[in-house]
């Protein structure tokens, strides 16, 4: 009986035909329009008005009560021995000689706070407009604008310093959103693009060995559904942050260890796990999740054969680390610094193909630590390989 003729080659994954381009979204719905009404300089212009027009009334007020009640009125004559009886004004002369340079004084203070209050308005409504061009600039799209107000700290420095803040953080998420919708829509594309050419050999060979083809079918399949389940979870941690109880950081370094014991003892590599209960602030979950990735990268990223990973759990001056150490080849610090982006696996650092990952574990590790509000701190050994410390607020 003649060999059975070997299954044919799986070629190179062939270049996907461009995406097709997207619809643009739908314009904003367009906002209601406000009826028209005085800016606000001129309405702190008019409060200045207005309280300088009533101290300038309350003033001439008491003058006119407080002083005039003591001059008599009708007709009053001054007897002295020496010179004699003379005329003296009553209240009537006084009021009649009073009132119009008073009405005009008032008039004064009045055009005065209208020039005053309109410059000294303008000047203190002056980083409002700086704010409103800024703002303006980033909603039609420069998301490289920013206030920088200059001058002392005051109300309007914090506004504008907040705002700031805010952009900046904006921008950072909107790019690294761009850099992951990138990366993962690349990384989605190889599993698509692995099937189809599996399919293509076994469409064009007359006599396809099936059962082979279903295993490279299945362990395509399987690294989609790895990957959209990783690309899920960040979607989630980014969506809505988790309530925070006491949690035992040991207990999630534990479970790690006993769901990849079996990894560990495959991939030649001795696992250890020390230290004592540490309770922080978290979510079980994530923190079970956290561990896994951890500990999952510690023996995935490692020496060929006799390896080590060791997971500690520490209290450190009112912070509980979970701390996952590995061996492997020397690390460039440069690369170490961005092994938390997403889809980054780091040159030399992978075992072999077959267990290269998605490049999401440390960046799932981050975002949950984020969200928890940790730190994850990633160093390379000077002998070679990984240590990741993961810290939170101790409970």
């Amino acid at each position: 009986m003649p060999d059975a003729a070997p299954s044919p080659e799986v070629p190179a994954t062939p270049a996907l035909p461009p995406t097709p381009a997207l619809s643009p979204s739908p314009a904003l719905p367009p906002r209601p329009a406000r009826p028209v009404g005085l800016s606000v300089r001129w309405r702190l212009t008019l409060s200045y008005v207005a309280l300088v027009a009533v101290a300038g009334a309350v003033l001439l007020g008491v003058v006119a009560l407080w002083l005039l009640r003591y001059v008599p009125d009708g007709t009053v004559y001054n007897t002295d021995p020496i010179a004699g009886t003379s005329w003296a004004p009553n209240r009537t002369d006084i009021i009649r000689a009073f009132v119009p340079p008073a009405t005009w004084a008032l008039l004064g203070l009045i055009a005065l706070g209208v020039l005053g209050g309109w410059l000294l308005a303008g000047r203190v409504l002056r980083p409002l407009t700086v704010i409103g061009a800024t703002a303006q600039a980033v909603s039609d799209g420069d998301l490289d604008a920013r206030i920088a107000l200059p001058g002392r700290d005051d109300e309007f420095r914090r506004l504008a310093d907040v705002f700031d803040g805010m952009l900046d953080r904006i921008q950072h998420d909107m790019e690294r959103e761009r850099r992951f919708a990138a990366s993962a829509s690349h990384e989605l594309r190889t599993p698509l693009a692995i099937t189809r050419a599996l399919l293509d050999v076994a469409e064009a060979d007359p006599d396809p060995d099936v059962p082979q083809l279903l295993v490279r079918l299945r362990a395509a399949n399987e690294r989609a559904i790895t990957l959209t389940e990783a690309l899920l979870l960040l979607a989630r941690l980014d969506a809505r942050p988790p309530a925070r109880t006491p949690v035992d950081l040991s207990l999630a370094a534990e479970g790690a260890i006993e769901l990849l014991h079996e990894v560990a003892a495959s991939h030649d590599v001795r696992l250890d796990v020390v230290g004592d209960p540490v309770i922080v602030h978290g979510d079980a979950a994530l923190l079970d999740q956290l561990a896994l990735n951890l500990v999952q990268n510690a023996l995935v990223h490692n020496l060929r054969s006799g390896g080590s990973a060791t997971v500690r759990t520490v209290s450190l001056g009112g912070q509980g680390a979970l701390i996952v150490e590995n061996t492997g080849d020397r690390l460039d610090p440069a690369v170490v610094a961005t092994l938390v982006e997403p889809f980054q696996r780091g040159a030399g650092r992978t075992r072999d193909g077959a267990h290269g990952g998605s490049g999401l574990g440390l960046a799932i590790a981050g975002s949950i630590v984020e969200v928890l509000g940790g730190s994850l701190v990633l160093t390379a050994r000077p002998e070679g390989g990984l240590r990741v410390e993961a810290t939170f607020p101790l409970a």
